[in-house]
């Protein structure tokens, strides 16, 4: 499936949103990985935006983070993080 250039740069947005997340909660890829129980390789790519993530993904990854899973599609919010 080809992605319009809106939607590669929100699937863009979301993993660089994911990594601050991470980031401010001093965590590793592989501390996230383990937290949420997938493999370290997803995370990576998810953080790259080289994936559109599933939701159910995405809901883990909230969880694994202890953030509320909106939190996660707030990328003015995190800007300040």
């Amino acid at each position: 499936m080809a992605y319009s250039e809106e939607e590669i740069d929100f699937i863009i947005k979301f993993g660089a949103n994911l990594r601050k997340f991470r980031e401010s909660k001093e965590m590793s890829m592989e501390d996230l990985a383990n937290a949420c129980d997938m493999e370290y390789s997803l995370i990576s790519r998810i953080e790259r935006g080289k994936i559109n993530t599933k939701i159910s993904t995405t809901n883990a990854l909230a969880k694994g983070l202890k953030v509320p899973l909106k939190e996660l599609f707030d990328f003015n919010k995190t800007n300040n993080l």
